[in-house]
């Protein structure tokens, strides 16, 4: 992994935490977890206060994320509002600490002049054994606690103004005022800083979640749709009458599913030739083919005419895996009729055809599908897959290793919002970037 931390292709755009008042907050965090002291005297945090360092001291990548499910948070700064998550067993743990900082703005600023906030997002389950602890997740609370107790005296605080303000002579008791003197130095004027979060519950929308090899839930209204390996515990079991379940590999349902709530943007000239996707997915498919030969070959000396020579020597190859061929067809079909009929086309090869529809809430969750449909585009997969990018990463020989970080470095991490805008009609998303 060494070439992808210095690249940044994992761990990337953390925040650095040296300052010996913000590592000693974060070490009462941990305590608070029950949890070692860290003895770094420096740490990386991504938006979660999750930091690889201090996995790595513990021997434990879940420190903040115990038995994948009620997640823990540490945040030392309203700055981590900026950045990625890079360990999470769910899909959507970004978005909803991004709500977090949102609805907490002011409390959260307060609060990280003097103090660390840490805590829970909580939910339902504790343990996740089997699909129906995934559909009892509706929503989540976070339950938020401060190193220094901050909250806990400015709630003390409060209790001692409005008893001063509602009980006759409480002004004569001199020990209540001054405690209040006392606390009020820690917490300065409540009246004005907003200590406390305003907003702690929110809605548990669509996710992925990484626990069973992969389980995709989506919502649209009260019906619920669970897309994973058909071996999950619980699948076709759990709340029948609600609930519809499809297997991983059954392409054309999950094409189909996807189609009828308009998750999927089709294959029309107005997007398909503006993007240059079909074409970028048609290259990978060559490379994973030539990569698939000989783990061994340089690619970084592959120019077009080199290409050009070693599809003319595979073209047996190449029409075996049928993947470049359908993408050269359809992209001929469309720039002479504008569009393509995908019953005509193999349920699934129509992924190759398609991503998600750029404006629909999920489209995040929808392109990490089809990149898992598409595993040979390792582009995409870096981009909305990364757990799955990373995973594939470890049996590339060093070779293709070396192309692979070349590539997203060129392409991807150059311009990340213009690339995802070109290709995939998304550009500045918070949350998933």
């Amino acid at each position: 992994m060494n070439r992808l931390l210095e690249t940044e292709l994992i761990y990337g755009r953390l925040l650095d935490i040296s300052e010996p008042h913000l590592v000693e907050r974060y070490n009462r965090a941990l305590e608070g977890f029950g949890l070692q002291r860290t003895r770094l005297t420096g740490f990386s945090i991504d938006m979660t206060g999750f930091a690889p360092e201090i996995a790595d001291e513990l021997g434990d990548r879940d420190y903040l994320d115990p038995n994948r499910v009620n997640r823990r948070f540490i945040i030392l700064t309203p700055d981590q509002v900026e950045l990625p998550v890079v360990h999470t067993s769910f899909s959507n743990t970004a978005a909803l600490m991004h709500e977090f900082f949102s609805a907490n703005a002011r409390a959260i600023n307060a609060v990280t002049i003097r103090d660390a906030l840490y805590g829970e997002i909580e939910d339902s389950v504790s343990v996740v054994d089997d699909i129906d602890d995934l559909l009892s997740i509706n929503e989540v609370r976070f339950r938020v606690l401060s190193a220094d107790d901050l909250l806990g005296k400015a709630a003390e605080l409060r209790t001692l103004v409005d008893r001063l303000q509602a009980v006759p002579n409480a002004w004569a008791d001199d020990a209540m005022l001054e405690r209040m003197v006392e606390l009020a130095k820690q917490t300065g004027d409540i009246r004005q800083n907003a200590l406390v979060p305003d907003r702690l519950v929110f809605r548990h929308e669509a996710f992925w979640a990484n626990h069973f090899g992969g389980v995709f839930v989506f919502l649209d209204g009260r019906q619920t749709t669970v897309i994973c390996d058909p071996s999950v515990p619980g699948f076709r079991r759990s709340r029948p009458w609600q609930v519809s379940y499809i297997a991983l590999d059954d392409h054309q349902r999950t094409f189909e599913f996807l189609a009828a709530t308009k998750r999927l943007e089709l294959p029309r000239a107005s997007w398909v030739e503006a993007s240059g996707l079909l074409q970028h997915r048609a290259e990978m498919a060559i490379i994973n083919l030539i990569n698939r030969i000989d783990p061994r070959a340089d690619l970084a000396k592959a120019d077009r005419i080199w290409l050009q020579t070693w599809m003319h020597r595979n073209a047996a190859l190449i029409a075996e895996d049928g993947v470049y061929p359908c993408l050269q067809e359809s992209m001929r079909v469309i720039a002479a009729t504008g569009e393509i009929r995908l019953n005509d086309v193999a349920p699934r090869d129509r992924f190759l055809l398609v991503r998600a529809a750029p404006g629909h809430p999920d489209r995040w969750l929808v392109n990490q599908l089809i990149s898992q449909m598409t595993p040979f585009d390792f582009v995409s997969r870096f981009i909305f897959d990364k757990q799955g990018f990373y995973k594939s990463y470890e049996t590339l020989s060093e070779k293709f290793r070396e192309y692979v970080v070349e590539t997203l470095t060129r392409t991807y991490l150059k311009d990340k919002p213009a690339f995802r805008q070109r290709l995939y009609g998304i550009g500045e998303d918070k949350g998933n970037a």
